[in-house]
């Protein structure tokens, strides 16, 4: 596991919702927290050493990994995050991502085909669907996918899942990013 060592862009007070007044946290120190394990920083990550690169989605990669949270389409990738995305798709290596993940496949990879999703809030259930239409506007292609789909971008390599952007409940999520988990691992062929 890998993450930017960096500082992120606020603290949530999960309990109260909003951001926590005058508390700093380092990204990959929170990283290595949360995953219970040792997580390295992401600048030594180098794709001729691994099959395949997966990126997690949350409102982290939308804040700490791009600024898309703050700058929607007019947003800039972390310089290591582009890198990866890059090495790994000139090497013709999977990269899959998941939730709102996928913006930092459309932002760094021209045309490139990605779900987030449905395009249409239907009530609710898709909150984030506006951000089909940010990927549209980055030069990616949106492709509709139930929260229990990947879509594979074969040209690319690229597998995306909608995962959270979806109020369902979680076994669904799940299977969703497990599809995408399978489908950038049948790509690796091994």
């Amino acid at each position: 596991m890998f993450a930017p060592d960096v500082a992120q862009m606020h603290v949530i007070d999960h309990g109260k919702g909003q951001p926590a007044e005058k508390e700093s946290r380092n990204v990959l120190a929170e990283s290595a927290r949360i995953a219970r394990g040792n997580v390295t920083d992401l600048a030594k990550l180098k794709a001729s050493n691994h099959d395949a690169v997966i990126f997690p989605g949350g409102f982290g990669a939308a804040k700490n990994l791009s600024t898309f949270a703050v700058d929607g389409v007019d947003c800039k990738v972390n310089s290591e995050v582009q890198r990866i995305l890059k090495d790994f798709h000139k090497a013709g290596k999977p990269i899959g991502l998941c939730c709102i993940s996928p913006v930092l496949a459309a932002k760094v990879l021209p045309g490139v085909e990605v779900t987030v999703g449905h395009e249409e809030e239907q009530g609710g259930k898709w909150p984030y669907a506006g951000t089909a239409q940010a990927i549209t506007a980055l030069g990616a292609k949106h492709k509709v996918k139930e929260v229990t789909e990947a879509h594979i971008d074969p040209k690319n390599k690229v597998v995306t899942s909608p995962a959270f952007m979806c109020e369902t409940k979680l076994h669904l999520i799940f299977d969703g990013i497990g599809a995408m988990v399978r489908d950038v691992l049948k790509l690796t062929g091994k």
